[in-house]
């Protein structure tokens, strides 16, 4: 019998490892591709509000809806720029938010059919599907804001740290939020999403309770929210909306901004949290590695005379 060659059993063993990575990554592609193909994602309350949620016996109240519209207009003299809310962009600031928002828009196509399949293998609703575009108003506005709390910070900068113009929420009961929410970002996260935001506040005493993470697209670099709630942490989001708008206005007092902020922390104080949820974490990046060089082969030595 020919002597076993080193070279040949190590070639064997990097086979082996290849097909279990790569028969992992199918099973997973084709979870993925079933759930593309099963029909539409359950988008229960598509218009973005969380419907009536119970605080005490017989009494309910209604969710705030996403607050008055924003007040805009272009500049006088067609000067190309906008203003609303005694917030302003001058032409060329709100130029580059246009364009923006046209990658956005480009950005959202490869990233809706992803969070639909999401949406389906981690049995989540999709919720307020319909307005997962951020609107150019509400943008620019949010653009405006941070640049006058931030004096002499240019736009594009505030742009860098824009990740909800493309967001998404997706809901569970209690009872099965926690193992939702690993397997959605886990799934966000094989498809090559890199993770750039993890905020948990679950544990917090006061305030929001829920998770926003952010993800950037590998195909368009364009950063995305998503948003994980259970019915009733959604509800008091969208209750205390209003709210929240009043209090970052600049024209808000600051005794109007503590009282804004103890309505809305008595709000978020009748929200359960599930179990569990306090210690959710980002998924590990799971980014497939690159295509791997298997040694040249190696002629088995002649059988000893």
């Amino acid at each position: 019998m020919g002597r076993r060659v080193p070279h040949l059993t190590r070639r064997r063993t990097n086979d082996t490892v290849i097909k279990n990575r790569t028969a992992h990554r199918l099973a997973a592609a084709a979870a993925l591709a079933a759930a593309l193909s099963a029909g539409p994602v359950q988008s229960a309350l598509a218009d973005g509000r969380a419907g009536a949620h119970p605080v005490s016996a017989g009494k309910t109240i209604t969710a705030a809806g996403a607050g008055k519209p924003v007040k805009a207009e272009r500049l006088p003299d067609g000067d190309g720029g906008w203003q609303g809310d005694g917030l302003s962009l001058n032409a060329a600031d709100n130029k580059k938010v246009d364009a923006f928002l046209a990658r956005a828009r480009s950005a959202e196509r490869t990233v809706s059919p992803e969070m639909e399949a999401v949406a389906r293998i981690s049995h989540a609703t999709l919720v307020g599907f319909d307005h997962r575009l951020k609107s150019p108003d509400s943008l620019k506005r949010k653009v405006a804001t941070a640049m006058k709390e931030a004096p002499g910070q240019t736009v594009d900068a505030t742009l860098a740290r824009i990740n909800d113009s493309i967001r998404y929420t997706l809901q569970w009961p209690d009872g099965s939020y926690t193992n939702g929410v690993t397997i959605a970002s886990s799934a966000l996260a094989l498809w090559g999403n890199d993770s750039v935001k993890w905020s948990n506040t679950w544990g917090r005493k006061h305030g929001y309770k829920g998770i926003n993470a952010a993800w950037r697209d590998p195909h368009s670099q364009h950063a995305f929210e998503v948003q994980f709630h259970t019915p009733s942490s959604k509800w008091a989001q969208e209750a205390t909306h209003k709210l929240y708008e009043e209090q970052r206005l600049p024209t808000t007092s600051p005794e109007r901004v503590r009282e804004l902020q103890e309505q809305q922390d008595a709000i978020f104080m009748s929200v359960p949290v599930p179990d569990g949820a306090e210690d959710l974490t980002a998924p590990a990046q799971t980014r497939p590695q690159p295509a791997r060089t298997l040694p040249a082969p190696v002629e088995q030595m002649a059988p000893a005379a």
